[in-house]
């Protein structure tokens, strides 16, 4: 249900509770602080009602740990994975189909790679929902919910359902889902957040919905490292030359707390406290600063990736899976040739698209295999929709919701599988449709999160995590 007493829940700003005015708040703000902002990335001010809970089948619980591969702008599923090569040519394209690894599978020719990886992921040809706008589509692909203005064209804000990241963020805080064992993984936050498009602002200001934690607050966003790794000078933490004087401005602000007396037996208080002893940990934790050393890597591995920011971004990310991150999302950089094809469709799938994809997915997928991280590693591809079957006049092909191609891969998904179909001309779903709430069921069922859990937001109303039902016919019971 979305409604509560017959009304649509709609998050607030976030307000502090308590007895404490805002002026009081502001001035514990005003001093405790390091003179950094990554102790924002703990500071929440939402709560679970509630913890998860089995749901009492084999594969809950599958993965420990969660990527995303966000193709930014929205591939042309007709064009990649779906091919209707006895469609009318102005569907159809101008790609051949070539065959894969998996008998009577085809993929487009420009994925030659992948071809000879087809038994490693399965494909969903039957997703679908109703939102052509990418903003709005954006936020139902990485939330599972609809956004509360689904005719608009909104930025982010702070009435938003929560990305995936935020909600692994969140749970993890709360210490009702811990799936990461290491100290490593408990020094580092439980979702990161590479080549961050919702931190590119565009021409008229317009930051993304669908990236950031919503109505939790903003204390639970991912980490966000908007630099891509492939830059040369890549840094995605502050450097800390001068550790002597962190531990100085660190006792500075326990002596400066020490005088709030009227407010530091307050819960939120303790809980800001534990913030900046978090942040200052990330900061000075060789071993997590370590983990975004793609440096450290070996040359021909950073080649095999590919010098690109989504390649570098999926080499990236199996430095922080295999440390036991929870949930990484790797975009598509907006300024990498991204995917948004309403001209010239065919040119940038062929010479930029396409051998990008097809190398770092490709290489991903072997070293994640190689490094025995599949079996509870669940990958996720996908965009927020599709490209219409009809090519437009400048050789492009425009929004498409109706119909879409998402991949899953690890955790027990069984490779070389197709579940749904599309029609004749990829245009909407022949049978077993796939919504976005079922996905993100399917997600969290998958990282031992009940589906059923309620979130609340700031003026402590109830939000089912999902409104969907995993997909049971790919992921078994």
């Amino acid at each position: 249900m979305d409604s509560v007493n017959g009304r649509q829940p709609m998050g607030g700003a976030n307000v502090v509770s308590g007895p404490h005015s805002r002026r009081e708040w502001l001035r514990a703000g005003g001093l405790s602080t390091l003179g950094l902002t990554l102790p924002q990335l703990w500071a929440g001010r939402s709560r679970a009602a509630g913890s998860p809970v089995s749901v009492g089948r084999a594969s809950f619980g599958r993965a420990r740990r969660c990527l995303v591969l966000f193709m930014f702008g929205a591939p042309a599923h007709q064009d990649l994975w779906d091919l209707k090569p006895h469609a009318p040519s102005g569907v159809r394209g101008e790609f051949q189909p070539i065959p894969s690894v998996v008998p009577d599978l085809i993929v487009g020719e420009h994925l030659p790679r992948l071809a000879q990886r087809t038994d490693r992921f399965a494909q969903i040809r039957s997703v679908t929902h109703p939102d052509n706008t990418h903003t709005v589509a954006m936020h139902y692909m990485l939330t599972g919910r609809r956004h509360l203005r689904p005719a608009s064209n909104p930025q982010n804000a702070a009435d938003d359902f929560p990305c995936f990241g935020a909600v692994a963020q969140h749970l993890a805080r709360q210490g009702g889902w811990q799936p990461g064992e290491t100290a490593i993984a408990r020094s580092l936050p439980a979702a990161v957040s590479l080549n961050a498009p919702a931190n590119q602002v565009s021409a008229n200001n317009h930051i993304f919905p669908g990236f950031f934690a919503g109505f939790l607050g903003g204390g639970f966003d991912p980490l966000f490292v908007p630099q891509n790794a492939n830059a040369a000078n890549f840094q995605p933490l502050p450097p800390v030359e001068a550790t002597g004087r962190l531990q100085s401005r660190r006792g500075l602000l326990t002596r400066l707390e020490q005088h709030l007396s009227s407010l530091e037996s307050t819960r939120p208080v303790q809980e800001l406290t534990g913030d900046y002893a978090r942040a200052f940990e990330l900061l000075t934790t060789p071993q997590v600063r370590g983990a975004f050393a793609i440096d450290e890597e070996p040359p021909e591995v950073r080649a095999a990736y590919g010098t690109t920011p989504f390649g570098q971004g999926c080499l990236l990310a199996r430095r922080l899976l295999e440390r036991d991150v929870p949930l990484v999302t790797v975009n598509w950089e907006r300024d990498d040739a991204y995917w948004d094809t309403h001209a010239k469709n065919f040119i940038d799938l062929r010479e930029k698209l396409c051998p990008n994809l097809d190398r770092g997915f490709s290489v991903l997928l072997d070293d994640l295999a190689e490094r025995g991280l599949m079996d509870d590693t669940l990958i996720v591809w996908l965009g927020e929709f599709g490209r219409t079957p009809q090519i437009n006049n400048a050789a492009g092909r425009d929004h498409w919701a109706p119909c879409n191609t998402v991949l899953l891969a690890g955790a027990g998904i069984p490779g070389g599988a197709v579940y749904g179909s599309s029609d004749r001309l990829a245009a909407y779903p022949a049978s077993q449709p796939v919504t976005p709430e079922d996905l993100s069921a399917t997600i969290y069922h998958l990282l031992g999160i009940s589906p059923e859990l309620v979130l609340r937001d700031s003026l402590d109303r109830p939000w089912p995590l999902s409104q969907g039902e995993p997909v049971w016919g790919l992921i078994g019971s």
